[in-house]
């Protein structure tokens, strides 16, 4: 897809914790520094891999200012900021607007399971009229986490009521045919859908998707940008396993405490275990058997990472 606004691999950033468990943004900074320069074209900050509901509305919006001030262009990022709350998704929504970035992800309001399509379609609808324009609204789409899936009624609904308002989509159902069904319906009228799941970059790429926007783009980044730069040859046919290797290693635990264990391991940074509850750090057998399955793939060391942070990783 052409002038797709997040077009290629986003990374879902973690979010760094200082030892209260409160953002360090220091941290958090200096590795979405680390993924623009290794192969991300932008950050999916505040979403499910990021924590979001573990943080307060203040708090997030300290954590997308903190990051501008810590040079990461706004532009790059696309903050999280769908909640239950109409008002709060709004205001969120707006704060992201006035720092500059040009799009957010809204989460379906969640708490209330089973709503129908006319109920989505009023919440939706409310945020876009509410929020006034000048920021692009993409829906993300995850029913395993959410327990709301958003249907392609809904979306064409949406679509014809807020033209070039909804731009886009994130689908981590796991479901490539619900991916291709949302190309092939919405693509033709600009609508950009995003993989949340690394092994099917190179297919929506070819078929007419936008990229991804993946937990695991915190530690194979290096890989999805070869996929994006080269699409087809030897060379994007290998990126592209790694991709599906490491993202199966990235599964075979927890994935946020598993990221954050490949990510403290690889910079010998143990502050990166952090972690704020319900979640909890890999007890050690876990953490060693997660850490064997990255080391399997061959993406350890990351690509990248300074001479220190690759000596520890070796």
């Amino acid at each position: 897809m052409k002038d797709a606004l997040y077009g290629g691999i986003n990374a879902a950033v973690l979010t760094a914790l200082k030892e209260d468990l409160s953002p360090d943004l220091d941290r958090m900074a200096e590795h979405a520094n680390w993924l623009l320069a290794n192969g991300c074209n932008g950050l999916g900050v505040l979403g499910t891999t990021g924590e979001a509901n573990s943080f307060s509305g203040s708090e997030r919006k300290a954590i997308v200012e903190g990051l501008i001030q810590r040079s990461i262009p706004a532009a790059k990022m696309m903050p999280g900021t769908g909640v239950s709350s109409i008002t709060e998704t709004v205001e969120l929504t707006q704060h992201a607007r006035a720092q500059g970035c040009r799009g957010v992800l809204l989460l379906p309001p969640f708490y209330y399971k089973n709503p129908s399509d006319d109920g989505l379609f009023a919440h939706f609808d409310e945020v876009a009229k509410r929020v006034g324009g000048g920021i692009a609204l993409y829906l993300y789409h995850f029913p395993q986490q959410s327990a709301v899936p958003l249907s392609l009624n809904l979306l064409g609904k949406l679509l014809d009521a807020h033209p070039g308002v909804f731009k886009g989509v994130k689908d981590s159902s796991g479901d490539y045919a619900n991916m291709k069904a949302m190309i092939d319906a919405f693509a033709p009228r600009g609508f950009e859908v995003y993989s949340g799941s690394d092994e099917y970059v190179q297919r929506i790429l070819a078929e007419g998707g936008a990229g991804c926007i993946t937990a695991a783009s915190n530690a194979n980044c290096h890989w999805g940008g070869i996929v994006y730069a080269k699409r087809t040859g030897p060379e994007a046919d290998k990126a592209q396993a790694m991709l599906t290797a490491t993202r199966k290693a990235a599964t075979a635990a927890p994935l946020i405490p598993n990221l954050r264990e490949v990510i403290a391991r690889s910079r010998n940074d143990d502050a990166w275990r952090r972690i704020r509850p319900p979640h909890l750090p890999l007890d050690k057998a876990a953490a060693d058997k997660a850490w064997e399955a990255w080391v399997a793939t061959g993406a350890i060391p990351l690509p990248g990472l300074s001479g220190a942070s690759r000596a520890a990783a070796e």
